[in-house]
């Protein structure tokens, strides 16, 4: 137990800071100043002094506000986090195989990755063939998501879509629920690419529809998702994709949490009550090597977005408080040069991640920098999480770096970065008007420019980039070959065939209802995108039926 300290005491301790300090300064290897990626300055070290804050007020028990512990009062104790690795290659065949060999190997929940090709918004048909299925799974209607998830329980396995609107892997997901009979009530998950603001911004690729479409798109997604399917998560906010190009983990975190927001006032505006929508809002975020930094921005978040849902958005609903969120290491940290050095990346992310309080994880592979990932490396991957849990213990106790001078310290420092910027997102209008001005990604250019200058100089060490390199032998950069042109080949055939053999009429009137609900506001369009995938209609039909209707995604580039 500490002792209160007496004059005595005082003064002792004040003459061994002193001592302290002129010995480091005696020694220490230089005096300028050090800053972590989000441009705080960290101190040689951290004493009482750097955080004498509130207990109760400012961290609390886990499962309690502010949840700076932790969302729940048992987190990994009671339940670790979900193994949600990232799978998508070739054909659906390829996808089940791997999905359920990583099963085997330890991996909870489903994660898929569809192709390039599907992410543009078209089907296979409309794209160079070479191209297919290097990045993700082919799967353009209700039987290929069939196949891909052929042997899990859809009633008993969360599965996460990577699925930017207009959401239809999760139409397919549906339909493939209601022919084996499944309640889509039973149904759990994530519409893990919802948050178009983020495509908008910083990936491109994602953005398919005009802006002020892809918002109406979300909001009714979310409406219908909380209406005949209340146990899928229809908003995942996103700040993996900034972070990625750029941004800090301060401004990552200060962007999710504005467009979290954005997003909640759309759903208010609509004439959703908070305590409905709010408890299915859940996070996705890029966890990179800066291992404390990472921590305290998980942890600082979690706070914020306690107070904002409480204080903005008055909710009441404790689950409504709770900052749900999905962790996936950083590819941007990884190194095509002496690739099997991002094991030890992928570790310390991950570590950084479990430290931080997430619900769910994706380690990536260490050949992540050169390919989709090999199966031997995808193992790897799953069996990082499995050492930390089971052999490192990382799951002992709670927030084991709570009370730590440092954590509690940098935390604050976190969360007064994170405040400032969310304040000049604010003044700029909201999240949907700052990024409509430039202002997000302006923001986010600088800091990635920032950065590399740091490499480029020498100021940031890159092991095997800019120090540290070697020779390396043909045997390391082993790259997983691109898929079979027969199979997919053949997989483009039978999806032609499929075209032909379905009714025309059925998908020509489900065309022409989504396009009618696009063009009126009391229809729901999601609604009538899972009627179309039903019908037998494609992902690129569904898509460019949208397109035309709404307007084709033409994202903001600042230059």
């Amino acid at each position: 137990m500490n002792k209160p300290l007496d004059a005595s005491n005082l003064s002792a301790q004040e003459t061994a800071a002193e001592q302290w300090q002129r010995e480091f300064d005696a020694t220490a290897l230089s005096d300028k100043p050090t800053r972590n990626r989000s441009g705080i300055d960290v101190k040689p070290l951290y004493t009482p002094q750097d955080w004498s804050g509130d207990y109760a007020a400012e961290l609390g028990y886990p499962g309690q506000p502010p949840y700076t512990r932790g969302i729940y009062a048992s987190m990994h104790r009671g339940r670790t986090w979900s193994q949600r690795q990232l799978i998508g290659l070739g054909t659906p065949p390829d996808y089940n195989a791997r999905l359920l060999d990583m099963i085997a190997q330890g991996t909870t929940a489903v994660s898929l990755i569809p192709c390039n090709s599907v992410f543009r918004g078209y089907d296979m048909d409309e794209v160079h063939a070479e191209l297919l299925g290097t990045c993700g799974v082919v799967a353009n209607t209700v039987d290929h998501m069939d196949q891909c998830l052929a042997g899990v329980d859809l009633a008993r396995t969360s599965c996460a879509m990577n699925d930017p609107s207009p959401f239809t892997l999760l139409a397919f997901v549906l339909a493939t629920a209601k022919r084996h009979g499944v309640d889509w009530r039973a149904i759990s998950g994530t519409s893990n690419q919802s948050d178009y603001l983020s495509h908008f911004v910083a990936n491109h690729m994602f953005f398919r529809i005009a802006l002020p479409g892809a918002r109406r798109i979300l909001t009714d997604h979310i409406e219908f998702c909380n209406r005949f399917v209340p146990n899928w998560n229809p908003m995942s906010v996103v700040g993996q994709h900034m972070q990625q190009a750029g941004a800090t983990p301060a401004e990552a975190m200060a962007f999710t949490l504005s467009s979290a927001i954005q997003y909640a006032e759309d759903c208010r505006a609509r004439g959703m009550e908070p305590d409905a929508f709010l408890p299915r809002f859940t996070f996705f975020f890029d966890i990179s090597v800066s291992l404390f930094e990472e921590i305290a921005k998980f942890r600082a978040g979690r706070r914020i977005w306690a107070r904002i849902t409480r204080e903005r958005f008055g909710a009441r609903d404790p689950r409504s408080w709770r900052f749900k969120f999905h962790g996936q290491t950083s590819g941007v940290d990884l190194t095509r040069q002496q690739p099997l050095n991002n094991i030890a990346r992928v570790t310390v992310q991950a570590m950084a991640g479990i430290f931080g309080g997430l619900q769910s994880l994706h380690t990536d592979a260490y050949d992540e920098a050169l390919s989709c990932p090999t199966e031997f490396g995808a193992r790897i991957a799953v069996n990082t999480q499995n050492i930390l849990r089971e052999e490192a213990h990382l799951t002992d106790v709670i927030d084991p770096l709570g009370g730590s001078y440092y954590i509690e310290s940098l935390t604050d420092e976190m969360e007064r970065k994170i405040l400032d910027i969310m304040a000049q997102v604010e003044a700029a209008g909201g999240m949907y008007a700052a990024v409509e001005q430039g202002l997000v990604q302006k923001m986010i250019g600088a800091s990635a420019r920032g950065f590399q200058e740091r490499i480029e100089s020498g100021e940031q060490t890159v092991v095997g980039v800019n120090a540290y390199r070697v020779e390396e032998g043909k045997g390391e950069r082993q790259a997983l070959p691109t898929p079979d042109p027969a199979k997919m080949q053949a997989h483009i055939a039978a999806f032609k065939a499929y075209k032909n053999m379905r009714s025309q009429d059925a998908v020509r009137q489900a065309q022409e209802r989504l396009a009618a609900a696009a063009g009126d506001s009391k229809q729901n369009i999601f609604e009538r995108v899972v009627e179309a995938a039903e019908a037998g209609c494609t992902h690129g039909e569904i898509c460019a039926t949208l397109r035309r209707e709404l307007g084709f995604g033409q994202p903001l580039v600042m230059v």
